[in-house]
């Protein structure tokens, strides 16, 4: 067997689907299929169960990935340890973000590590907060970003930033002539909210004195994207709240038009790197360091 079968076999578990586990491995889908029955024929047992849509690793087969991916941690120790011996910051790290973070985040921090760390090789997971944590547990991550501070005794967290909150509103809403807003200014049935599951929906409800549990207050859509709620804004009114980072992209004239700060003390979240094993440590402080460099001063360190 190889290193490269086993690392199609946790491709396939993860992704569940052929092509998608082809596409993040950079071969072709025959490649993979056929080097994946070559492992089968080899170890005399049955790995992925075909018949099943989507496609699922059978009994055994679960054993034998979460053998397989202790296997590749152990490969990417070693590559690290050798970059350590050669004082190079090399290896693998697998890190995972939320949707409401790494559209905007990312277009800031990879082209810095790219150039700071070319070594270094960034596998991202983009996944709400409850799937972060999973893939933790399963090490199919190394860290993670998150919003919260519901990592458990099985996790080390630490805040790497603290991210404001702003008001993104339509041109004709009452409260575009404001210069700031307050906690008071705000009602849940005037806010565009993302749907159900995303961290920062129930943060703008508690602002809002209310819980998840309160249930629906407006039309919702299916969507994790701020985006979304953007251009709901812009076409069809109302407001909605962004975290500051997703306004760093924005034209200057459409945040003149839309974006109203808060009064103090403003409403924010901490950004927090979460891991189940201290490990890869370097390639964490390199990521971190790497990061911090690149944030601008709209959030606070």
């Amino acid at each position: 067997m190889t290193l490269a079968q086993l690392q199609y076999l946790d491709a396939l578990a993860t992704h569940r689907h052929f092509g998608e586990a082809a596409a993040a491995c950079h071969v072709s889908q025959p490649t993979l299929s056929t080097q994946l029955r070559k492992l089968e024929d080899e170890l005399e047992v049955e790995l992925i169960d075909r018949s099943h849509q989507p496609v699922v690793p059978t009994g055994a087969g679960e054993r034998l990935v979460g053998q397989a991916r202790t296997v590749l941690a152990e490969r990417d120790r070693l590559q690290t340890i050798a970059g350590e011996l050669q004082d190079r910051i090399t290896g693998t790290l697998r890190v995972g973000m939320l949707p409401t973070m790494s559209p905007y985040l990312l277009p800031l921090l990879l082209p810095a590590m790219e150039e700071a760390h070319p070594n270094l090789t960034l596998v991202l997971r983009e996944w709400p907060t409850a799937e972060v944590f999973n893939a933790l547990r399963r090490d199919e991550l190394d860290i993670g970003l998150i919003a919260t501070d519901e990592a458990g005794p099985d996790f080390y967290d630490d805040v790497l930033f603290t991210e404001p909150f702003v008001g993104y509103v339509s041109s004709d809403h009452p409260l575009a002539d404001r210069n700031r807003l307050t906690a008071t200014d705000l009602s849940v049935d005037d806010l565009w909210l993302l749907s159900e599951g995303h961290c920062f929906r129930d943060q703008v409800l508690q602002m809002c004195g209310r819980t998840p549990e309160d249930g629906p207050t407006r039309p919702q859509f299916e969507s994790g994207s701020l985006e979304t709620l953007v251009h709901l804004v812009r076409h069809s009114g109302g407001m909605t709240l962004l975290p500051a980072l997703a306004t760093h992209h924005m034209p200057a004239t459409e945040r003149r038009v839309h974006i109203l700060p808060f009064e103090p003390p403003l409403p924010t979240r901490d950004i927090r790197l979460v891991g189940r094993r201290r490990h890869k440590q370097r390639l964490v402080d390199a990521l971190v360091r790497t990061l911090h460099a690149t944030l601008p001063d709209t959030v606070r360190l």
